[in-house]
């Protein structure tokens, strides 16, 4: 779970109140290929996560999460601007929860986006002094970077999860469209508030209270659900939960609660037993302007659809995929991975949940995995490792470890512990 909570930790602070400002002109913000009025572009996902190609300054190929829960695009790593000699037009200090220091940015103007031809000038880019966030090695491939509003603003934005496209329409291409969307699609009105979209949607818990719930739609949060136990007195810990490390953000890990949901609701769609994360009070740091919602519906739902987000006037579009009725899984091995090396082949268990299976197995943090189920690791990425070790209840893992230079054997079930 860590993995796939990092991005709901990051994006709640770095989203916050970071307002930079461009200059004005027309041919400023991103512009569809000449004579297009709409354009697909592809993409990839990782952990529920949109992963898109950009070229910063017409030079730099990188890789962004595409975000609607951030105001700003952000760069991770300093070195990659400073590479291009990029020119800083400030510097800034962003501090934690108690007004510490946590980390030097930078504000860089005038920066150039370019996503699979779609081109953006003007665009202001926050750049992190250190890369605290470390996405390349929390998700196993080389991501530097996270795009938000500028292309939601911009154009009507339709993810197909499924075939790993996206479509940017030019607002009134996208009205003209010849396809009847409330047959197609279910229409969901939503408010966009400081940037970033909001709707509601009703919960049942398992011993029947329900609750009507404002969310954030988050596609840079790859969880299905996450409630803030502090933003109103009718949501609680579920019946049934276990304490856990959430994860690990800008001010330092995460802690909280992970329990399971009897329904949730979105736009007359129901799922069951849905995942739902609860972290702590200090999860939602305090001195900070935030839209008032009582938490955040990420990519483990919204990549069950076809979505189409609407900013200009107000809509998200769904439509189900072949991945609507997935089970809603949490970490069945109880180890923690990260991806380490130049190419990111080098597997580390970073953390083992304890009472886990993988604990019971003699697995230590610091192992370094060679073989998964008699495939080497040199031929596996950490996405399908993790997908391995998330696939289904008592399906047998054996590893293949090196701790201290010694090669050794474990072997576990995966189990099912809420």
């Amino acid at each position: 779970m860590t993995k796939k909570f990092l991005l709901a930790c990051i994006i709640i602070f770095l989203g916050l109140n970071i307002k930079l400002k461009a200059q004005e002109d027309r041919y400023l913000g991103f512009r569809l290929p000449s004579g297009k009025t709409h354009y697909t572009l592809p993409f990839e996902v990782i952990n529920n996560l949109i992963i898109v190609k950009v070229v910063l300054n017409n030079t730099l190929p990188l890789k962004f999460i595409l975000d609607t829960g951030v105001r700003t695009s952000i760069l991770t790593e300093k070195t990659f601007s400073d590479l291009l000699n990029i020119s800083y037009s400030r510097k800034i200090t962003i501090p934690g929860a108690g007004g510490e220091k946590l980390v030097d940015a930078y504000i860089a103007p005038n920066v150039t986006l370019d996503i699979e031809g779609v081109v953006g000038h003007g665009h202001a880019l926050l750049v992190l002094e250190r890369d605290l966030l470390q996405l390349k090695n929390f998700l196993g491939n080389n991501v530097q970077g996270i795009l938000g509003f500028e292309l939601f603003s911009r154009f009507i934005v339709d993810i197909n999860y499924q075939k790993k496209t996206i479509t940017l329409y030019e607002p009134q291409e996208f009205g003209n469209k010849r396809f009847d969307r409330k047959k197609s699609f279910h229409a969901i009105p939503i408010t966009v508030e400081e940037t970033k979209p909001y709707c509601y949607s009703n919960l049942v818990y398992y011993n029947g209270k329900t609750f009507r719930a404002k969310f954030m739609l988050d596609t840079g949060a790859s969880h299905a659900l996450l409630l803030d136990v502090n933003s109103n007195e009718g949501i609680q810990f579920p019946e049934v939960s276990i304490d856990s490390h959430l994860g690990r953000g800008l001010a330092g890990d995460v802690n909280g609660k992970i329990g399971r949901l009897q329904y949730v609701e979105l736009g007359g769609y129901q799922f069951e037993d849905v995942i739902t994360t609860f972290p702590d009070k200090d999860f939602y740091m305090q001195g900070y302007d935030i839209t008032y919602r009582n938490g955040t519906l990420g990519g483990g739902i919204l990549s069950r659809f076809r979505v189409i987000f609407d900013f200009v006037n107000g809509y998200i579009y769904l439509k189900k995929n072949k991945q609507f009725k997935a089970p809603f899984n949490y970490n069945m091995s109880g180890v923690i991975i990260q991806a380490k090396g130049l190419y990111l082949k080098s597997f580390e268990i970073i953390e083992v949940r304890e009472n886990s299976a993988a604990e019971r197995a003699d697995i230590l943090a610091g192992d370094l995995i060679l073989a998964v189920n008699n495939h080497d690791t040199e031929d596996l990425d950490l996405n399908e490792i993790n997908g391995l070790f998330n696939s289904k209840p008592k399906r047998t893992i054996k590893l293949r470890l090196s701790r201290n230079g010694a090669i050794i054997q474990r072997k576990f079930q995966l189990e099912k512990i809420i």
